[in-house]
């Protein structure tokens, strides 16, 4: 089921209290005047007054923040929108609704055990970044906007997951994200609401599928490993191909080659070279195979009479 996982940059001045210094400061002020008539007069009745009359006064200024505008409302009806900064409403008359936020809110949202086009069930995470650019909207057309725009993500990634294959759900995280961009947009934009992006944290798939698409990947490159052997074995064979034309056409570069083959293999003592005989006589190496067999002997000999002598 779709879950909130968490919601940052929402403004909270409207569930706090708010500090207003104007406020505090015109009370201070009416009972400081009320003191002074107080005390010229003998009688404390003119402390009680103005603080009556501060206690009115200070409900008339209010503070609003750079990013905040506040929603007013006449006797329950909407008046306009004020701030940043101080104003001023008639007291007891006038009513601030709520505080708009119009910074860019993140809000992270999830959507588990949710089944692909392919069903298969996989659990993702995203983050949403989004605004509000029409505060009246936000205020007049819809219940507690923020939570709105949660709700309507998560139905979003829903909808967008129930079509999506596996497979382009984790190659083509992009056009996802802008799809499901686009969709959570429309819904809410009537609400004075804009989504800046959205962008998909983790996709969670199940360990066993894990292991499958593992072996899969692994069974892809071997496949592909045994054909760039199979197509280097086909060059080296045209290769042969090539160079036996050549030998045919010129027999001194054949014996020539089979010295040099027998130079490459004797090079190391005691070496042993196992060669065809159908290539002993097409390349013409008997007579270099018997010289180079007794000289070979000769070497060997030559060793045993020096180990007798010694």
């Amino acid at each position: 089921m779709p879950v909130i996982v968490n919601r940052r940059g929402e403004s909270s001045f409207g569930d706090s209290p708010r500090v207003n210094i104007v406020a505090i400061a015109t009370m201070i002020a009416s009972i400081a005047i009320g003191g002074v008539v107080a005390a010229s007069v003998g009688n404390p009745i003119p402390v009680v007054i103005a603080a009556l009359v501060g206690f009115v006064l200070m409900q008339s200024p209010k503070i609003a923040q750079q990013w905040e505008r506040g929603v007013v409302l006449r006797l329950g009806r909407f008046v306009g929108l004020r701030g940043p900064g101080l104003f001023w409403i008639v007291p007891f008359v006038d009513s601030v609704a709520t505080w708009i936020d119009q910074r860019t809110i993140t809000t992270s949202f999830a959507a588990e055990q949710t089944l692909t086009s392919d069903t298969v069930p996989v659990n993702v995470d995203a983050v949403l970044f989004w605004m509000v650019h029409d505060a009246q909207k936000a205020a007049l057309e819809v219940q507690e906007y923020s939570q709105a725009v949660s709700w309507a993500a998560q139905t979003a990634l829903r909808d967008i997951i129930g079509r999506t294959a596996l497979t382009d759900l984790l190659r083509g995280r992009e056009k996802i994200e802008q799809e499901l961009q686009q969709l959570i947009d429309g819904r809410s934009n009537p609400w004075g609401i804009t989504v800046q992006s959205v962008e998909m944290r983790d996709v969670v798939i199940p360990s066993a599928l894990q292991d499958a698409m593992s072996r899969e990947a692994q069974a892809a490159r071997e496949k592909q490993a045994r054909i760039i052997l199979g197509q280097a074995e086909m060059e080296i064979a045209r290769s042969f191909q090539e160079a036996a034309k050549s030998y045919h056409d010129n027999p001194t570069a054949l014996h020539l080659r089979a010295m040099n083959m027998l130079y490459e293999g004797l090079k190391e003592k005691g070496a042993l070279m196992l060669i065809p005989s159908s290539a002993v006589e097409s390349m013409g190496m008997g007579g270099l195979m018997g010289a180079a067999a007794l000289q070979q002997q000769r070497l060997t000999g030559g060793r045993g009479d020096d180990q007798k002598v010694g």
